[in-house]
Parts: C-alpha cells; sequence; structure tokens
C-alpha cells in the first residue's frame, strides 16, 4: 500500500533496444486508468500488459523528446486512437526533429503524431484517483520532465537521474550545470525513500543515489 492508503501503482516496463530505453505503463489499480510513459517502441506488449492488469490506456505522456523515448508514439497512437500526446513546449524543436534524431545515430524513423497537449511546470496529472505533478528537470534536454506521484512516492525520472549515474549532456540542449541544479534543487529534496524509475536502468531509490551516485558525492 502507498503513504495514502491506497493501492501502489501499476507499472509495467519493456526494455527497447537498441539504446535499451524503458518504455512504461502505468496505472491506477483501483479505476483501472493508464497511460503510456516514453514508448520508445514494444508498445504490443505494454499494452498487453495493461489489457492483463485491467489497465485502460488513455494518454501518452513524454518525459523528453529524444528519439529513444518517442518512436513508438505512432505505433500507441495508431493501436489505441486519438489519445492525448503530452509534452513540456521546451522540447518541442527536439521533437519536431525526431527524424534527424534518427539520421544522427543512423536509423531511420517517422515523425512522431503532434502533441495535443504541452505540459506546464507544477501541473497536477490526474490518473485515475492518483495524482502526478509535473517537474521541470532541464539539463539532458531543455522541456525535460519528471512525474512525480507523491502519494505513492514514486517519481518518473525519465533520463535525469539513474542507478550509479546521471543523464548526459552533450547532445543538442543538454548542460551538465543545469542538469545538477535539477537534481539537487528538486530530486533530492522528495526524499530517500522515493522510487525512482528512471529511462534507463534498473529502478533506484533518491536515498541511494544520494550515498552511491559518483556524480552526486558532496551534494
Amino acid at each position: 500500500m502507498s503513504r495514502d492508503g491506497t493501492p501502489e501503482l501499476f507499472v509495467h516496463t519493456e526494455v527497447v533496444a537498441p539504446f535499451e530505453e524503458n518504455a512504461r505503463v502505468i496505472g491506477d489499480r483501483e479505476t483501472g486508468e493508464g497511460v503510456l510513459v516514453d514508448p520508445g517502441g514494444q508498445v504490443d506488449a505494454l499494452l498487453h500488459a495493461a489489457g492483463n492488469a485491467g489497465i485502460d490506456v488513455q494518454a501518452i505522456w513524454l518525459t523528453h523528446a529524444h528519439l529513444d523515448h518517442v518512436t513508438g508514439v505512432n505505433a500507441a497512437v495508431e493501436l489505441l486512437g486519438d489519445v492525448p500526446i503530452l509534452l513540456h513546449p521546451d522540447d518541442a524543436q527536439l521533437y519536431e526533429a525526431v527524424v534527424q534524431q534518427g539520421m544522427m545515430f543512423g536509423f531511420p524513423v517517422d515523425a512522431p503524431a503532434p502533441v495535443t497537449d504541452w505540459l506546464s511546470t507544477g501541473q497536477d496529472l490526474a490518473l485515475g484517483r492518483r495524482s502526478a505533478r509535473v517537474l521541470h528537470l532541464p539539463g539532458h534536454a531543455p522541456g525535460h520532465v519528471g512525474f512525480w506521484f507523491s502519494g505513492q512516492r514514486t517519481l518518473l525520472s525519465g533520463d535525469v537521474l539513474f542507478s550509479g549515474s546521471i543523464g548526459r549532456t552533450d547532445l543538442p540542449g543538454g548542460d551538465y550545470a543545469t542538469l545538477m541544479q535539477s537534481i539537487t534543487a528538486q530530486v533530492l529534496p522528495l526524499g530517500d525513500d522515493v522510487r525512482v524509475l528512471s529511462g534507463h536502468g534498473p529502478d533506484t531509490t533518491v536515498g541511494r543515489e544520494r550515498v552511491s551516485n559518483p556524480f552526486l558525492q558532496g551534494r
């Protein structure tokens, strides 16, 4: 059970090659409402898992617009129909340049379906009886956000914080100092017990990273 006495979130992850990106479906076990978060691929498997759990996927939430996190958007729209696609406006240029991003890495990709709703800092997104607050966490990408479920003490951190590492800052729009400010000012204060669901690699906690992550020593 979560802190507020309600069941934990439904979470199912598919690791998508070639970038080993964590595509997820998140749902409210009580109401059956769910969303896809960063569907970089394996959409069939995500929706199959959701269906088996009685979760009805109703939207697509994007932490940022790097190609490995959005290349399954079209497949999701094809299977789900006209569902909202949510992204922070500071990543609009990256989203519009997904085809060019693919060319940089040698992967032919199609332009994703248009964003329907722009996220704003501090916005609360309803997911059944749950609520996720939008945290603007730039540094890896200008419009990178995290989805913070305070009642369930869970942060979907995208590519900001990993187990033992942090997001890369050598891609267009990246900035190391900005990323570290996002982590130290917004992620670490959430509390050591917070579960961190990262965009790559295994789940971790804020406390584990505060103690063992080499990038966070002295912070």
